[in-house]
C-alpha cells in the first residue's frame, strides 16, 4: 500500500473533524436534506467537498443540494461554471439565485449585516422550495471564536455562532459542519485540492471588525498555543458561581 502524502493525511484529519462535529453536535440525521450555501470561497468549497463525499457513505443517509446566491448590487464575480462543476463532481444539484438589498432601508445596521441577512433569507427560500430541513454554512472554528471575541468586546455578551441553531421563525436548522476545523487547515486543503479563488471586490469589507479579532486570536495563540482550544472549551464550561450576579429587587433596602 502506497504511503499517504502529507496533504492526504491532512485531508483525512479534516474529514475526521467533520465526522466528529456531525457526531458530537448531532448535526445530521437519517433522512435529512441539506442545502449548502456555496459562496465560492475556500470554506464553502471545502464544505461541498466534505459533505458531498460524506453523503455517499451509508450512515447517516442524507441528501445535499448546493446553492449560490448572487448579490446584484455588490461588485462580486463568481465563475458559475466552476462552482457548478464542484457540485456536479459529487452528483449534487446546483441552484443559482439572484437578489439585492438597499443599505438605506436601515441605517442602524451595517451594509455587511444587511448583505449577509439578505443572502441568508435567499437560502431559506431555496431550502423551503427544495424540501430541505437544514442549511449548512461554511463557518470554521476561527469564525466562531472571532465572533465570540467580537460579542465579548463590542456587545458585552457571551455568545457566538453555534454548531447547530434551530430557527423557529423559518422552521429550519442551520448547521456548521466545519466548526472544529481551523482556517489554517482549510487553507492547506484548498491549496492541495486546487480550489479556484473567486473574484470579489466588496466595497464594505473594510468596515468589519473581524480582521481585528483575527489578529487578536493570533496574539492569544502566540501567548498560549492552546488558546483556541481553551476558548472553545470555555463555552461549555461556564462557571456561573464565579461570575457576578445582579441583585434582585427583593434584595434592595
Amino acid at each position: 500500500m502506497a504511503k499517504l502524502t502529507e496533504e492526504e493525511l491532512l485531508f483525512r484529519k479534516v474529514e475526521e473533524k467533520v465526522r466528529k462535529a456531525i457526531r458530537d453536535y448531532e448535526l445530521i440525521g437519517d433522512g435529512d436534506r441539506i442545502l449548502v450555501g456555496l459562496s465560492g470561497g475556500k470554506d464553502s468549497l471545502a464544505l461541498v467537498d466534505f459533505l458531498g463525499r460524506r453523503s455517499k457513505i451509508f450512515s447517516p443517509r442524507f441528501e445535499v443540494v448546493v446553492a449560490h446566491v448572487v448579490m446584484r448590487n455588490i461588485p462580486y464575480h463568481s465563475d458559475l461554471d466552476y462552482l457548478r462543476g464542484c457540485a456536479e463532481e459529487h452528483g449534487l444539484p446546483f441552484i443559482v439565485r439572484e437578489t439585492e438589498f438597499d443599505p438605506s432601508t436601515d441605517r442602524r445596521k451595517s451594509p455587511c449585516f444587511l448583505c449577509s441577512w439578505t443572502r441568508r433569507k435567499a437560502l431559506f427560500a431555496i431550502a423551503k422550495e427544495e424540501g430541505c430541513n437544514k442549511i449548512a454554512l461554511g463557518h470554521h472554528q476561527d469564525d466562531i471564536l472571532e465572533t465570540l471575541l467580537m460579542n465579548l468586546t463590542f456587545q458585552g455578551a457571551f455568545g457566538t455562532m453555534p454548531p447547530r441553531l434551530k430557527m423557529s421563525k423559518f422552521t429550519m436548522e442551520i448547521i456548521r459542519p466545519l466548526c472544529l476545523v481551523s482556517e489554517a487547515e482549510l487553507t492547506r486543503v484548498a491549496e492541495w485540492r486546487g480550489y479556484r479563488k473567486q473574484l470579489k471586490t466588496c466595497p464594505y469589507e473594510t468596515d468589519s471588525n473581524r480582521t481585528d479579532m483575527k489578529e487578536l486570536l493570533a496574539r492569544l495563540e502566540a501567548l498560549n498555543p492552546e488558546a483556541r482550544y481553551s476558548l472553545w472549551a470555555s463555552m461549555t464550561n461556564v462557571q456561573t458561581d464565579y461570575l457576578p450576579h445582579p441583585r434582585t429587587k427583593s434584595s434592595f433596602f
